[in-house]
């Protein structure tokens, strides 16, 4: 250190300080000099705080709180400073235009097919195997009346197929398919003498009422489609226990004459769901009302939509699926619970390869899947097993939820590896007086205050002596 610099030098009375911004340009002694601190002359400038004129830009004098004092080093500004977020990069708009969900929290990258084909693959082989089986053990059931009352179990299974796997896709489950169908099949046992449309027509009506009803719990109180299903579905089976025996099928409709026609029409339905599935905007849009993040919060009113229709329309193909069985059986409607059938629709469309969280389907999955249980059934009823129906859809659903494991392991969108953050450096905060608070907690604390010293023993050399100053 220069004791020629500015703030050292000994000072005109008319000079101005060059250098040293904010350095006084008076004496911090009086006209006697240095003896002690009583010769300091008083510094209201300073006590008050440094003057406006003292601080460059970026820092108004009017936000400093504190004033430097002899022997103090220490001050207080406002406002302290925020924690700087971590930074890591963002999703650019073609990674974000290839997010299989929600566009906000999906994944980026397209979700693989392969595996839903090739486990339909696999199905097609076991519907084969089944058929095979079949035909060695009868082979007049794949033959004239019997193929064609088979066929209409099959289309009667895919309807209900059709409805758990639109509301599984929709988020909203719907557990009240199989009461639905068994109430439906005793109406249309009891009043079939009066012609088919006149027997379905309030059959319908009621399916419709009953898909609002579930569609205010689940939409309106925004609440999980099983639970509010499970719901409709006891009070659906208080109107089945009404009957104490079962109900002999009144009319002479038989839907076997319009087989190819309702398997047909299924099989339809079922392709254009899966090919539907496939377009990125339409699929969103049905899985719009699945939770994502919070399950507690709304969807928007276009989820609350798509989720009523999607809840209605498993109700008339539950209807409708009721109707075929009852008029293709034996003649008689025994009034059963109906849960082993709603089992056996989402146990279908589980295996058909339609994932249990709705996020993911295949495209022939579904009607490769009602093709093997449909020849199953018919394979066990021609070999004289005694497989109650509940234990059939257990064995289906669990088969399903193994499925599901399959598809969402195997159908993630392809990843190079484990994501790694890159390394970006954080960009400098702007110098401002609000982002001056403290010293950073990982540096220690200093005081500038000087420890204790012994006195020195010598003579001091700055006495009034050598200087000629009295006191």
């Amino acid at each position: 250190m220069a004791y020629d610099e500015s703030i050292y030098r000994r000072h005109e009375s008319a000079g101005s300080e060059p250098a040293g911004a904010g350095a006084r340009d008076d004496s911090w002694y009086d006209e006697r000099g240095y003896a002690d601190e009583r010769t300091a002359r008083p510094d209201p400038g300073y006590a008050a705080g440094y003057a406006a004129d003292d601080y460059t830009a970026g820092y108004p004098a009017d936000e400093y709180t504190g004033n430097y004092r002899r022997g103090s080093t220490t001050a207080q500004f406002s406002d302290a400073p925020e924690p700087m977020a971590p930074t890591r990069p963002g999703v650019s708009p073609a990674e974000l235009d290839d997010v299989f969900d929600d566009p906000a929290h999906g994944e980026p990258g397209r979700d693989r097919l392969g595996v839903h084909f090739g486990w339909e693959f696999v199905l097609l082989l076991v519907t084969g195997l089944l058929a095979y089986a079949l035909y060695r053990t009868d082979p007049d059931l794949l033959r004239g009346a019997p193929l064609n009352r088979l066929l209409v179990d099959g289309a009667a299974l895919g309807a209900l197929a059709l409805g758990a796997g639109l509301t599984l896709r929709a988020g909203a489950p719907n557990l009240a398919l199989g009461p639905v169908a068994v109430a439906a099949a005793l109406h249309f046992a009891e009043n079939g003498d009066r012609g088919v449309v006149d027997a379905m027509l309030p059959a319908v009506l009621w399916a419709i009422a009953a898909g609002l009803v579930l569609a205010l719990l689940v939409v309106g109180f925004h609440v999980p489609g099983w639970g509010a299903s499970l719901a409709v579905a006891l009070g659906v089976i208080v109107f089945i226990q009404q009957r104490s025996g079962a109900v002999d099928v009144q009319g002479d409709y038989d839907p076997t004459e319009h087989a190819l026609y309702l398997i047909g029409g299924f099989a339809a339905l079922a392709l254009l769901g899966g090919l539907l599935g496939m377009i990125k905007p339409i699929r969103r849009s049905v899985g719009r009302f699945r939770p994502i993040g919070d399950p507690a919060r709304r969807r928007g009113g276009v989820a609350a939509t798509i989720t009523t229709l999607s809840i209605i329309v498993s109700m008339v193909a539950a209807t409708l699926a009721g109707v075929l069985l009852a008029a293709d059986g034996t003649g008689r409607v025994t009034p059963t619970s109906g849960l082993e059938w709603t089992g056996l629709a989402i146990g279908v469309a589980l295996v058909g390869g339609t994932s249990a969280y709705g996020r993911r389907g295949g495209v022939f999955g579904t009607l490769f899947a009602v093709a093997a249980l449909t020849l199953f059934l018919a394979y066990e009823n021609a070999r004289d097993w005694d497989i109650a129906l509940a234990a059939t859809a257990a064995v289906t659903v669990a088969a399903g939820l193994v499925v599901t494991r399959l598809v969402e392991s195997f159908g993630r969108p392809r990843s190079a590896g484990p994501a790694e953050e890159e390394w970006q450096p954080e960009p400098a905060p702007a110098a401002t007086a609000s982002s001056w608070s403290e010293e950073p907690p990982d540096r220690p604390e200093w005081s500038s205050v000087l420890p204790d010293q012994a006195p020195a023993s010598r003579s001091d050399p700055w006495g009034n002596d050598r200087w000629g100053n009295e006191r």
